[in-house]
């Protein structure tokens, strides 16, 4: 017996990562697996009638300590894994997949929950038990089921080969991204980088015993040199290297896999009655069809397209006054886009920067929680910590009761994906009276401190850090009693509804005041720096429509329609971004070979709840900005409403309790600028 296979005894029952032994996981999964196996047979083997309580309930509980290990090992593998933790995860993810198939293809258990499932108008349900019973019932339909047995065994097979495919996608687009580095010995090809930048490169540099300075193309290195670098050649190098991840026919290539993935996907869906894969994955969203997902996105491509291609036409006409630039390339977007912000608002992340130390940005982030939803986080230094870059908090309500456990995790290392992202190591639910806390985390890749100064963030960072809190509060406020409801538990298109809510913070004065301050001075933000961030949201709006619309498009195109045709990833793409492209194509180039939100996360039929939550975040920061950006009042039912109750019910159900109607994209439009 290994500690992963205990009861922990840490503050908190939090992960007892100082405790763990790599040589401990495989035997873990192993014993973990056993032991939910024996809960389901008991559930399965039960003398009794199928009740919800000793069906339906008895199985949401199962399993939990096999859920926890599986949170700890594969958060871990994202963020801070290695060679050995790769391979383990090789070898667990087909068990994991294997004892998955086996619940839902147990055909006494699926008995029993259609026993309860269709008396269901008989039974006295709560609305969240309700949606229980509904959940595990598709659950079971969902996946296989009401299957022969001839198309159940081919269905795991699917099932085992997708869970390693997308493993390998992912460590194929990490392999790729350590591989790359720039490497700069001479001084002149520095030009136009900030002094920060130069000086985080230079760090890197030196910690590879090498001369000069070092970009590679982890976001906080890659993105400030394609940004400021004047030197086109070498933006042009860097940015073919990001384009290129996985697509260098070596041993990391996506291709074949990318295919693989879609065509597997296709396949699993035709098996269970469905015409695609989309169809499969949209039957539980908001967006319901394939069909509503292509006219959301279109609909906004029809509106942001002129704006897109006004904004394009301005960009390239001042970088040909610039600096003579006859055509615009991938490479020279950032860079103009930057020069012509500073130009119009004579803004730029420079001089924005001093005022978003890390540290008060976090803060700040803490202030507005605490006085919209009564939180504080308090540092702890008593629960264990999987690396020293981690900082841990205990969050308490206005009755200093736990409320969560939060960590945060905020800068690039060589065992960390790129991105950010919010997870949780335990999440909420009430069992035998006991309302057990979530345990959250928070992990992004920001620019780190350097010799001389602390970590200062891009304003495109402090958005992201408020997104991330905002997905962080949705898991820490959870308050529902099963936990496979609880927290971020619910329709995928609804789940970015808390993150971008939370970034609007971001642009408000008054939000501002209380945490961007000078890092050497402690001056306040000026109010003219204020109303230019505030002017500038929407500068070439058009322009980043259009990039989101294309992912969503790409996405669609993959997933709903049949995939088995496609023999050239490549030629494909660049059907699918026809519409939406404004650059010329890079032959070099294929994006959808590295896009791990749809091939290894799992965002796959997806990718288009990013501008459908904007449209959500919108109308609903509009009813804030209509009360006050502080009313305690609307806040109260943002949290009662939607923060808390996960997926208890049907997310529009929760939106109109909260807001008194359905959303209207008008918001949205207005604060893009579009109308």
């Amino acid at each position: 017996m290994t500690i992963l296979t205990s009861t922990y005894t840490t503050p908190y029952n939090s992960a007892p990562f100082a405790q763990i032994q790599m040589s401990d996981y495989q035997a873990a999964f192993e014993t973990t697996i056993a032991a939910a196996r024996a809960e389901i047979d008991t559930i399965t083997n039960n003398p009794e009638q199928p009740t919800f309580e000793n069906t339906i309930e008895a199985l949401d509980f199962s399993g939990q300590t096999l859920d926890r290990l599986s949170s700890i090992f594969f958060n871990l593998n994202s963020a801070e894994t290695s060679d050995e933790m790769q391979k383990i995860a090789q070898e667990v993810s087909p068990l994991l997949t294997a004892f998955s198939n086996d619940i839902s293809l147990n055909e006494g258990l699926f008995h029993r929950v259609k026993a309860v499932y269709d008396q269901k108008d008989e039974l006295t349900l709560t609305p969240e038990q309700a949606t229980l019973l509904d959940k595990k019932y598709k659950s079971f339909a969902r996946n296989g089921a009401l299957l022969s047995e001839d198309k159940k065994v081919r269905l795991r097979e699917i099932d085992t080969q997708l869970a390693k495919l997308k493993l390998t996608f992912g460590e194929n687009v990490l392999a790729e991204t350590n591989n790359y580095e720039l490497h700069i010995t001479t001084e002149a090809d520095l030009k136009g980088l900030p002094e920060g930048v130069i000086e985080m490169a230079r760090s890197l540099a030196e910690s590879k015993a090498k001369e000069g300075w070092i970009f590679t193309l982890d976001f906080p290195s890659y993105l400030p040199f394609v940004t400021y670098a004047d030197n086109r050649e070498l933006r042009k190098e860097i940015s073919i290297a990001a384009g290129k991840k996985a697509f260098q026919n070596n041993a990391f290539d996506n291709q074949k896999i990318t295919l693989q993935i879609a065509k597997l996907r296709y396949e699993r869906a035709n098996l269970l009655g469905y015409e695609t894969h989309a169809h499969f994955v949209l039957e539980e969203r908001m967006a319901q069809h394939p069909d509503q997902v292509k006219t959301f996105l279109n609909d906004l491509l029809a509106k942001a397209k002129p704006a897109a291609e006004k904004e394009l036409a301005q960009l390239t006409a001042f970088a040909k006054e610039l600096n003579g630039i006859e055509q615009l390339e991938k490479w020279d977007g950032p860079y103009y886009s930057e020069k012509l912000k500073q130009k119009l608002f004579n803004l730029d992340d420079e001089i924005l920067k001093p005022y978003f130390q890390l540290e008060n940005v976090l803060q700040g982030a803490f202030t507005i929680a605490n006085k919209l939803f009564g939180l504080t986080f308090k540092k702890i230094d008593t629960i264990e910590k999987y690396h020293a870059d981690v900082q841990t908090f205990e969050v308490v309500d206005d009755k200093n009761e736990l409320v969560a456990l939060f960590y945060a995790d905020f800068f690039p290392r060589k065992g960390k994906r790129n991105g950010a992202w919010m997870t949780s190591f335990k999440p909420q639910y009430i069992q035998n009276g006991v309302n057990e806390r979530p345990h959250i985390s928070n992990v992004c890749n920001f620019t780190p401190p350097t010799p001389t100064k602390p970590s200062l963030l891009t304003f495109n960072e402090v958005t992201t850090l408020f997104h991330e809190f905002g997905h962080g509060l949705h898991g820490m406020l959870a308050n529902t009693n099963y936990p496979s409801l609880s927290g971020t538990s619910v329709f995928w298109d609804f789940v970015e509804l808390p993150s971008q809510m939370m970034e609007n913070w971001c642009y408000e004065p008054e939000a501002l005041a209380l945490f961007a301050k000078h890092y050497e001075t402690g001056e306040i933000i000026p109010q003219d720096y204020v109303e230019k961030i505030k002017e500038s949201a929407s500068f070439l709006e058009g322009m980043a429509t259009l990039r989101q619309l294309s992912f969503g498009l790409l996405d669609m195109a993959f997933h709903s329609t049949n995939p088995t045709d496609i023999t050239d990833i490549k030629a494909f793409e660049k059907v699918a971004f026809e519409g939406t492209s404004l650059y010329p194509d890079v032959a070099e180039n294929c994006m959808s070979v590295s896009f791990s939100h749809i091939f290894q996360g799992g965002y796959s039929s997806g990718y288009y709840s990013y501008k459908w939550a904007e449209v959500l975040d919108a109308d609903a920061f509009a009813y804030f900005q209509e009360k006050g950006i502080f009313n305690t009042e609307v806040a109260t039912k943002f949290k009662d409403n939607i923060l808390s109750k996960g997926g208890t019910e049907h997310p529009m159900t929760l939106y109109k309790r909260f807001r008194g109607q359905e959303p209207k994209p008008e918001a949205l439009l207005k604060r893009a600028g579009l109308i």
